[in-house]
């Protein structure tokens, strides 16, 4: 099952559900610093914006993602102080315990002085992967939430860029590159289309039931300038036509912005995807992590 944008307000709503009852599956059993973080994910669901992200685009946030030296983690570098981020198709895998674990989503927000990202992964993709590993495991999926935690990190806001090999060795860093990446791509709006789309309206009624507003999803994806072309360099002559879309790199420098343009931040100079619409995107070597 492929998750919607207009479905993403129910699945926060459903997952909320499962983090705030301390006799849940997800809760029951864990250490009593796991909870508080637990709950303070509850939190920072509750307020956090909504974003889902486009394939093309979360393809293009993990590439830049690989030449991202540092990145900023403060209020000012995010879309929203707390968010709740969905890749479509995922952005990749971190390994837990020798087993390689989808990551499908990113949830932040300030926690203790510092930044909180949590990772986490759909019940549905879970119920699919035991299902095709062990068939004999039976979920009882009304006790798993929609969106599963697997992973928080405690990240330092600072004032200058925080160089991504000083996360620490267990923390997957190729995602958490591909999430500041993405944080950076949406603040350009030369490449970066943003739309907002309403829950589904289900959700909206029982929203309004609670006594309030409608939630929204900011959907992101690549601008039409993107759009890819239609000849195939791995073939010569004319009249050859592309059989897939892959990227052609771009790279990040510092922009001037600001007071007396004083301030610098990390800007992309466009890479694109190139090739014929509705193709296979090809993932290079150095995107690896990602999958669709």
């Amino acid at each position: 099952m492929t998750l919607r944008p207009s479905q993403l307000p129910k699945v926060r709503r459903q997952t909320l559900r499962h983090l705030r009852e301390p006799s849940s599956s997800i809760r029951s059993g864990v250490s009593a610093d796991t909870a508080e973080s637990m709950g303070a994910l509850a939190s920072v669901l509750e307020v956090g914006e909504l974003f889902w992200v486009q394939q093309d685009m979360a393809a293009l946030a993990m590439h830049a993602g690989e030449q991202l030296a540092a990145a900023r983690w403060a209020t000012a570098d995010r879309p929203a102080p707390c968010g709740l981020l969905y890749w479509q198709d995922g952005i990749g895998h971190m390994e837990a315990q020798g087993v390689q674990v989808p990551v499908e989503a990113c949830a932040w927000g300030p926690y203790q002085g510092e930044l909180l990202v949590w990772l986490l992964m759909s019940r549905d993709r879970l119920v699919a992967e035991a299902a095709a590993a062990r068939p004999e495991l039976e979920i009882v999926v009304e006790k798993v939430p929609p969106l599963i935690p697997i992973f928080a990190a405690m990240i330092p806001v600072t004032a200058e860029p925080l160089p991504m090999v000083e996360l620490g060795s267990e923390v997957p860093q190729p995602v958490l590159a591909a999430l500041a990446s993405a944080w950076l791509l949406m603040q350009q709006p030369l490449l970066v289309d943003r739309v907002r789309e309403r829950a589904d309206k289900p959700t909206v009624r029982a929203y309004a039931r609670d006594g309030l507003p409608s939630p929204e999803v900011t959907v992101v994806d690549l601008r039409r300038q993107y759009t890819p072309q239609d000849q195939d360099p791995d073939q010569e002559g004319p009249g050859r036509h592309y059989k897939h879309r892959w990227i052609v790199s771009g790279h990040w420098r510092d922009q001037a912005y600001g007071p007396g343009r004083s301030l610098r931040r990390k800007t992309w100079v466009p890479s694109y995807v190139k090739g014929p619409e509705g193709a296979p995107l090809l993932s290079t070597e150095k995107v690896n992590v990602w999958r669709r």
